[in-house]
């Protein structure tokens, strides 16, 4: 009932094959982290692929981000959870991170520690838009454009993006800033958000569209001038 063990595999680097020819604008975007605590990455050998690669690729796309101006956000399951909250996923999941022997694990994990100016907001389902106000926070800075990272690409990364499409804000998903159950798993989220909500992109492919940009002060910059 609980998450399982999660083997170890090779992090996907290939381009994948979009319907759309979306790309990520600096001035468009914010960047989702999603759910990279403790206890959701304790399910792997985290000195195993792909782990070490996907926070490393988290890290420095996060610091771009920051660079240009571009609004991080993170998700994060709390650590108590009424039943009546978690509901469902009970059924599905068992208690999670919600059991005592569990709850130190709902830190996000050292190397992404959220910094001044970021927003975390509290995950209640797999959707990073279910009982929050990500919407709202969007709008009000003028992004309609969403970068998803993070655990699980099949789960809450893949309804995160069909949400945020369903809300008409572009998701783009992060081919090798993700994680999954498997490869399988993995590669299934990739393809599913490159054919019907989103597009899906390597970090290069990210970095690239994201240069054009470059120029543009970031929020830092401006208020130190």
């Amino acid at each position: 009932m609980s998450i399982p063990s999660l083997p170890s595999y090779a992090m996907p680097h290939e381009p994948a094959s979009n319907r759309v020819g979306w790309r990520p604008d600096a001035r468009r975007a914010a960047l989702l982290i999603h759910d990279m605590q403790d206890y959701f990455l304790s399910k792997y050998d985290v000195t195993q692929a792909p782990i070490p690669d996907l926070i490393t690729a988290i890290v420095h796309l996060r610091d771009r981000c920051r660079d240009l101006g571009i609004p991080v956000f993170y998700t994060a399951q709390p650590p108590v959870q009424p039943e009546a909250d978690r509901a469902l996923l009970n059924d599905f999941w068992g208690p999670g991170l919600t059991a005592p022997e569990h709850r130190d694990g709902a830190r996000i994990v050292a190397a992404l520690s959220p910094r001044p100016g970021d927003t975390v907001l509290t995950k209640w389902r797999y959707s990073a838009f279910q009982r929050s106000d990500l919407r709202e926070r969007l709008r009000a800075q003028d992004r309609d454009q969403l970068i998803i990272t993070g655990v699980y690409a099949h789960i809450g990364c893949l309804a995160t993006a069909l949400e945020a499409f369903m809300q008409d804000v572009q998701p783009f998903l992060a081919i090798d800033a993700c994680a999954d159950f498997s490869l399988e798993d993995h590669r299934m989220a990739i393809t599913h958000v490159a054919r019907r909500c989103g597009v899906s992109l390597t970090l290069d492919e990210i970095f690239n569209a994201l240069a054009r940009d470059a120029a543009i002060p970031s929020t830092r910059e401006t208020h130190a001038s």
